[in-house]
């Protein structure tokens, strides 16, 4: 079974802090745009729906996320 890190995640969704804070709908097209899967997108829709300012402001909403494998 392959378990969703935050490594996995950053490098789905890193494109959505392009231009500035990041909010989980912009989370989400970005996942959505890198062809993330299913249980990547699910953890988006969990995290509460606000401004993220930054990819490791994220990590405090994902405390079970492991960094890697």
């Amino acid at each position: 079974m392959h378990t969703t890190t935050r490594a996995e995640l950053a490098d789905h969704i890193r494109t959505a802090f392009a231009t500035g804070p990041a909010t989980r709908t912009d989370l989400l097209a970005a996942a959505v745009a890198s062809n993330a899967r299913p249980p990547l997108i699910d953890i988006l829709h969990r995290l509460p729906d606000r401004a993220y300012p930054t990819l490791r402001d994220l990590w405090p909403d994902l405390p079970d996320l492991p960094i890697s494998q």
